[in-house]
């Protein structure tokens, strides 16, 4: 079972587990993230937002979190590879930065449509 297609499976599924683990309790940019999740989850649940307005918060979440979990990666690999400063290594975790920024944007822009009209419903 341990090599076959589906023992390989949740295999993997445990390694996403404990990379998702790793970056909660180790990486201050997600846990910055993951505070944020929770706090618009509640105000989702506090104004009762719609089923559509959660997938898009929800999408935009994983989106940001994702991103963020990426960048890590990256910049935790560009280190390894090159842990003294070069301007290419800085190079590549700006552009994995701005890739978070990006995602992080994006996810105001969809709270600012979902949570505006219940904060202020004559806009």
């Amino acid at each position: 079972m341990r090599d076959s297609f589906l023992g390989k499976r949740i295999r993997g599924g445990g390694y996403a587990i404990k990379g998702a683990w790793l970056l909660l309790k180790h990486e201050p940019s997600i846990q910055v993230q993951f505070a944020i999740a929770i706090f618009v989850s509640i105000a989702g649940w506090f104004f009762e937002i719609t089923k559509t307005e959660w997938l898009f918060q929800f999408t935009a979440i994983g989106l940001v979190m994702a991103a963020e979990g990426l960048n890590t990666a990256i910049e935790a690999m560009a280190d390894f590879v090159h842990p003294d400063f070069h301007s290419k290594i800085g190079h590549i975790k700006d552009i994995a930065a701005g890739a978070v920024f990006i995602t992080a944007v994006t996810a105001v822009i969809i709270a600012a449509f979902i949570y505006l009209p219940y904060i202020f419903p004559d806009l």
